[in-house]
């Protein structure tokens, strides 16, 4: 792969890679395949065996949940005088188990922690991080396409996720005057194994497939690919923004094909 990003040379930490079908897996393969050096981040030993066998390159297990052992990423990797050049937050869970139900009704302890792992987690990251990143670092977290859509099935993560695009301004606030940017990737549906856990996923997948102005729903490569721009030097002017990639899906729900086949007699 050419350098055109100016990717090569860089270090990068990379978390919340699950398996080979998760944008975080992606995106560290892509980084790699560029000439940048990743360090990978999990949630747990089991994971890293897991996928221990498939990438490259250093992988430290680190709990978001777990205050200390986030603290113990940061530390363990300035000590070691480890310089990033930016990092990569792909982290998202919603307790999803038992029957669906309607969003009032979502338990306390599942809002929060959804809102902890998804949300919270980005800015714990950091905080941690802050004394390993460059002056002119890049931090990227991958958010979803529209926060305004109330979809049932995705129910309280929705909430999540805006929690965590309005963390994206402020950190971008917060670090300014250390000169790292912060952004998020807004994804349309994506085929990932955490996403076949969300109630209904696939039917509002074609849905969504069926809108995208070429009928044809988002790659996660295509995801990975804008979190590389975003990464990189090319997009030192932007900050504090959210980068929509949905083939379109936004402003084509109105599309006569999709009209038709909601509103066709049953024969």
């Amino acid at each position: 792969m050419s350098d055109s990003l100016e990717l090569s040379g860089k270090c990068f930490l990379v978390a919340g890679a699950a398996t080979r079908r998760s944008v975080a897996f992606h995106i560290g393969k892509r980084l790699q395949a560029a000439g940048a050096q990743v360090v990978w981040t999990v949630h747990s030993e089991a994971r890293r065996e897991e996928l221990g066998a498939r990438i490259e390159g250093e992988i430290l297990v680190c709990d978001v949940e777990d205050e200390t052992s986030v603290s113990a990423l940061g530390a363990a990797l300035h000590e070691r005088s480890v310089r990033l050049n930016g990092f990569v937050h792909s982290i998202a869970f919603a307790n999803y188990e038992g029957a669906p139900k309607p969003f009032h009704a979502t338990t306390r302890s599942d809002f929060l922690q959804a809102v902890d792992v998804s949300c919270f987690s980005f800015i714990a990251l950091a905080n941690a991080l802050a004394p390993t990143l460059e002056p002119g670092s890049s931090a990227v977290t991958i958010s979803i396409s529209s926060t305004q859509m109330a979809a049932s099935g995705y129910g309280f993560m929705a909430p999540a996720k805006a929690a965590l695009d309005s963390a994206v301004t402020f950190l971008a606030k917060s670090f300014s005057g250390a000169q790292v940017r912060f952004n998020s990737v807004k994804a349309g549906l994506l085929k990932t194994n955490s996403s076949a856990g969300i109630p209904g996923y696939l039917e509002s997948y074609l849905f969504a497939e069926a809108c995208t102005l070429r009928g044809k729903g988002v790659e996660t490569f295509e995801v990975a690919d804008t979190a590389l721009f975003l990464l990189s030097p090319r997009s030192s002017g932007i900050n504090a923004q959210g980068i929509v990639v949905d083939a379109g899906m936004g402003v084509n729900y109105f599309d006569e094909h999709v009209v038709e086949r909601a509103t066709r007699s049953e024969e």
